[in-house]
């Protein structure tokens, strides 16, 4: 029991005065004459001994009546919280993830949980609403309830950890009110699982929201299969997350037309399918993927393009044989130029994505200096030493492109042994596996360079760099001419400069996830103050963007919001279009198990749980029933003054 008002108990001290009254009572005894002696004595006794009994009980009485009204202007109550009348914070995290679409027991659990908050929280009362991708601070129902009805689904779902967070911050610094975050989720397994951790502020409680269905099937990834002179093939892979299925519809859509329609087999849970589609090449596909799902929607669908691909300017400076350079970079893919070292037009550069140094003697001051201005302006450059070189002229280069400098030249013949397979020019489509029974290419002379500043890409059997990058730029440590080299007569020579030449204009990807980190270049000249948008019938967005010479680099992360295919556009001209997808982690529906969470009160639905934070919060006072004792300790009182004999 608590008090409101604690320093009114020293009123208790009252009670000594009727115990001091009963202990020296002024009033004395006045003795009378009888005639029966003994009859009276017996009479005397008795009587004091009724007097004393009634004088006991009516000390206890008053004693309890005055206890009583002290207590009740004390104002007594019982609890859970230690303070009086303390202010309470409320924040909740809705989790409005796309796992939230699945349904549970009365609908889908993001809809059944908005209705859930809508009918357990005061219309008055004063919280503070939080979601992945919006915040309602300080509000109350009224203010945001149609907010709360129109709430959508968001594709940047938080971890666990950063919605914590989030939540908290929102709560006061005051040590004195009683905090409870309300964390509502269906806590969908994660790499990270939630986890509370000890804060003696805030009590968190958690409402874990559970579907009676767990099965999904989804589209989860397209690529091109195979290519031949008039077709295209794609496929399409879709997962079962549930029990199997036969004959599931498979539609691809072109432009929102629909352009073919195939169906597959899926017999086993987490089992895959392929659907193959064959499209036309060197035409423009603005594609949708689509199967009809009962379960999560924000998957049924995938957006892919293909746009007609621009052709990337190479230019070469050569010094030594550029045949094979001519054969990789053919004019169907690349624009190709060559000049001797002796024929440089420096103007040039500005239009070029990668520029070769074939075998060069030595690199003036004028050309390493357009080299590294090319460099700044988002250009490739590719370099390639000769037997003899002027080494200090090199190193200068090297130097300014923060790469180690070369040795003195070794004339030792020495195998290439390593590959990085993880490194982007052979990470994806070079090789199907790794090479175990390579037939390893060699070279008669190079220069021994050390790896401190650069990344391998290609190395000798001890470690030393035969090719390696930093930034954008490639550098080779030895001649590839025949005589010094047999790489050029390896397979291998071909995805390597190839791949470098595509990297130096990275063109877009079939479609990008909405949430990672993205970055391709657009073939786009901006005037001055011009940028790149991205649009839609409904969205028009504009990206982060780099402009270079001849390139304009765009990276997205968060935007766009919306999965669909977008328009790149230069004022009103369309330059190309790119596909944007939601992420599909959150298809596969397995749950983290709660129940051994520490620090949390756990709850299976939002009406318990706010019910019980109002028990918690509730207080029960007390001083009412003091009073009623009170007069009922005054009226016993009267009855023992008026019929106790």
């Amino acid at each position: 029991m608590q008090f409101k008002h604690p320093e009114l108990l020293y009123a208790l001290f009252l009670l000594l005065i009727p115990i001091i009254v009963h202990l020296f009572q002024l009033r004395k005894f006045q003795k009378e004459a009888f005639t029966n002696v003994a009859f009276l004595k017996e009479v005397t006794l008795q009587t004091r001994k009724s007097s004393q009994i009634k004088k006991w009980l009516t000390l206890l009485t008053r004693l309890g009546i005055i206890a009583a009204i002290v207590l009740a202007f004390a104002q007594p109550y019982f609890s859970n919280n230690k303070t009086f009348n303390t202010k309470n914070e409320t924040v909740i995290y809705l989790d409005n993830s796309f796992s939230m679409q699945a349904k549970g027991e009365n609908g889908e659990l993001l809809k059944r949980a908005v209705q859930d908050i809508i009918g357990n929280i005061p219309e008055d009362e004063n919280f503070t609403l939080v979601t992945n991708d919006d915040v309602f601070r300080n509000t109350t129902i009224t203010a945001i309830q149609n907010d709360l009805l129109n709430i959508k689904y968001a594709g940047n779902q938080l971890s666990y950890d950063a919605a914590l967070i989030k939540s908290k911050k929102y709560f006061s610094n005051n040590e004195s009110t009683i905090k409870n975050l309300v964390f509502i989720s269906d806590f969908q397994q994660k790499k990270e699982g939630f986890k509370a951790g000890k804060d003696s502020s805030v009590q968190v409680n958690l409402v874990h929201l559970k579907p009676v269905n767990t099965n999904n099937i989804l589209v989860d990834s397209v690529y091109i299969s195979k290519r031949t002179a008039n077709n295209l093939e794609v496929t399409v892979n879709l997962k079962n997350n549930g029990t199997a299925i036969e004959n599931l519809p498979v539609s691809l859509f072109n432009n929102g037309n629909l352009t073919t329609k195939t169906s597959v087999d899926i017999t086993d849970k987490s089992a895959t399918a392929s659907a193959i589609f064959t499209l036309p090449v060197n035409e423009v596909i603005n594609g949708m993927i689509a199967i009809e799902d009962s379960n999560l929607q924000f998957d049924n669908q995938l957006y892919f393009n293909i746009n007609k691909p621009s052709k990337v300017n190479i230019l070469t400076i050569n010094e030594a044989d550029d045949s094979f350079l001519k054969r990789i970079y053919t004019e169907d893919e690349f624009n190709y130029t060559a000049y001797n070292s002796n024929q440089l037009n420096y103007s040039t550069f500005a239009t070029q994505n990668l520029i070769v140094l074939n075998e060069l003697k030595s690199v003036s001051n004028s050309l390493s200096t357009a080299l590294k201005s090319f460099i700044n302006n988002g250009g490739y450059i590719a370099i390639i030493p000769s037997e003899n070189i002027d080494i200090q002229s090199y190193n200068n280069i090297l130097s300014n492109l923060n790469f180690n400098v070369f040795k003195t030249l070794s004339k030792m013949e020495k195998r290439l042994t390593t590959i990085n397979y993880s490194h982007p020019l052979f990470s994806e489509g070079v090789f199907e596996k790794r090479v175990t029974n390579f037939q390893y290419p060699k070279v008669n002379s190079y220069y021994p360079q050390t790896l401190s500043k650069a990344s391998a890409i290609l190395q000798f059997e001890d470690g030393k760099p035969f090719l390696s990058q930093n930034g954008n730029a490639f550098v080779f440590t030895s001649a590839l001419n025949t005589t010094n080299s047999n790489f050029r007569s390896i397979n291998l020579i071909v995805p390597t400069f190839y791949n470098i030449g595509k990297r130096s204009l990275k063109f877009s990807d079939l479609y990008y996830t909405i949430g990672n980190q993205n970055t391709y270049d657009v073939a786009a000249i901006l005037q001055q103050d011009a940028v790149l948008t991205l649009e839609n019938n409904t969205d028009k967005i504009i990206p982060q963007q780099q402009f270079y010479n001849t390139k304009t680099t765009i990276t997205t992360s968060d935007t766009p919001t919306r999965a669909a295919t977008y328009n790149i556009k230069n004022n009103d001209v369309i330059i190309e279009n790119i596909s944007y997808n939601y992420n599909r982690s959150e298809s596969n529906l397995t749950y983290q198990d709660v129940s051994n969470i520490d620090n949390v009160y756990i709850s299976n639905s939002i009406s318990e749980l706010f019910n019980t934070i109002k028990n918690d919060s509730k207080v029960n006072e007390l001083w009412k029933w003091f009073v009623i004792f009170a007069l009922l300790l005054l009226i016993i009182e009267m009855l023992i003054l008026k019929y106790f004999k």
